[in-house]
């Protein structure tokens, strides 16, 4: 559940927001419920069993106590220079993209673009529908050659400059045509249901539109694992099968059943590595990049996992899914109060009067693009909340401080993360608690060596 990028992530998370690879879904759902913060929604989409009173479980196949306080603590690296200043640069164009989500729409709506699409997709669509999916395909195509050249420079030249992507141009290309297409697609089928809000309750279209976000997330959370992430890297099994049957060892003592596991291999994009726990019913599946398999050590990989298995069993999907229905409400409501006066006094600018006319579309993502100055940071402090307890579930399953400590290191040293960025990145663009204060956590926390309850021991079960 994600856009930042999973390859070069500054926020040195375990799970795959969006990438250059695969398609800006999020953006999609922006249109269609206003789900403004779809990025900070990576996690598993499967609640575990409810969580009761602390236990100390002291069984379980974890490294032994004396092992992990022998190998150390991981001391906090400092920043080289390349990773400094592809941090900067990364600030540099988030500032770019941020103007540009809101520069683009202007575009199409003060020019009188908007409602040129609008009478050609009337032209050949004729019926109200086929109207909207055309308009749909027209914009989104559009809007996608003229953002192609920063796309490029972003998802490609830079990501090889700094030596983090291993694509070529066929690949980053097909899979920018890719994205294109399940955007246009996922916005012919769900674009009309708040628009047919709008004309059916020209009042209350905010509040239905909300509610009507949760079901679509949750369609997407059923399908993306099993129809659209294949559309860009092959998902196979592992081929340690060593470490497969250790991986779900863990799974089981986490309580999660029923999974598979899957190797994707991402070699042929990225030298990043990334993992995450992922899908609900019957997509419920425990998912390894292969760089990741292929450049950390066995311990270091179950601490990944056992990070991510805390995200799936603590449910934080769910509790993600409740905050972002709050927030989505607000934001759809507050579109909801903008849109008439600003028609209102630009409609001949425009080219249409009604909210409810498909031409609106680029307003509609005007307003939402500045939605996530006010409300990104209020998500944004409960997912670093919901990640240091991840760390936490995940240090309580497998008892290994140094390995969790240590995977976090190398993933800083491979995705080039500043390990301690300024006050106003954490405020702005940090879904995860800073690197720096996840392996300082991770070195200090050790409750079970002084016999001090497990927060999370209710939910881990005993080895078999």
């Amino acid at each position: 559940m994600k856009t930042s990028r999973a390859v070069a992530n500054t926020d040195n998370s375990y799970s795959p927001p969006p990438s250059s690879s695969t398609p800006p879904i999020w953006r999609l759902l922006v249109v269609l419920v206003a789900l403004v913060l779809l990025p900070a929604l990576p996690y598993a989409a499967s609640q575990g069993p409810p969580m009761s009173g602390a236990v100390n479980d002291t069984s379980g196949d974890h490294a032994s106590d004396a092992v992990t306080r022998a190998r150390g603590p991981v001391a906090v690296p400092e920043a080289s220079e390349k990773t400094l200043h592809y941090y900067r640069s990364g600030n540099v164009l988030w500032l770019i993209n941020m103007a540009w989500a809101l520069l683009i729409p202007a575009l199409f709506l003060f020019t009188g673009f908007s409602a040129r699409i609008r009478d050609v997709a009337q032209g050949i669509g004729r019926r109200w529908f086929f109207v909207i999916a055309t308009y749909v395909i027209i914009y989104f195509a559009v809007n996608y050659l003229l953002k192609l050249p920063l796309n490029y420079y972003q998802g490609f030249l830079r990501e090889h400059e700094y030596g983090l992507s291993n694509q070529s141009l066929g690949k980053w290309f097909g899979d920018s045509l890719k994205s294109l297409m399940v955007t246009i697609v996922g916005g012919m089928l769900f674009v009309w249901i708040p628009y047919l809000l709008i004309k059916k309750s020209p009042r209350r279209w905010w509040l239905y539109t909300g509610i009507a976000a949760v079901p679509v997330m949750m369609l997407f959370m059923l399908v993306q694992p099993i129809w659209i992430a294949p559309l860009f890297n092959e998902f196979g099994p592992m081929h340690d099968k060593t470490l497969e049957a250790e991986i779900l060892q863990l799974a089981d003592r986490a309580g999660i059943d029923g999974g598979r596991v899957f190797e994707v291999n991402k070699s042929e994009d990225t030298e990043a590595v990334n993992a995450y726990v992922g899908g609900f019913l019957n997509t419920k599946r425990i998912v390894l990049w292969d760089t990741l398999v292929q450049k950390l050590d066995r311990d270091q990989v179950l601490a990944v996992m056992a990070h991510e298995m805390g995200h799936y069993v603590r449910g934080d999907i769910w509790k993600l899914l409740l905050l972002f229905s709050g927030l989505i409400l607000m934001a759809l409501y507050a579109i909801y109060r903008l849109m008439p006066p600003l028609i209102q006094e630009f409609h001949s600018r425009f080219g249409f009067d009604d909210p409810a006319d498909i031409a609106s579309l680029p307003l509609i993502l005007l307003l939402l693009s500045t939605s996530p100055l006010v409300l990104a940071p209020v998500a944004m402090a409960y997912t670093r909340h919901i990640e240091h307890e991840a760390d936490r579930f995940g240090l309580e399953l497998t008892r290994d401080s140094h390995a969790m400590a240590s995977a976090l290191l190398f993933l800083q040293k491979e995705n080039l993360a500043n390990p301690d960025p300024g006050p106003l990145y954490k405020f702005w663009r940090a879904w995860h608690p800073v690197l720096a204060d996840r392996i300082r956590f991770a070195n200090t926390y050790r409750p079970w060596e002084t016999g001090k309850p497990l927060k999370y021991g209710a939910l881990i079960h005993q080895a078999k």
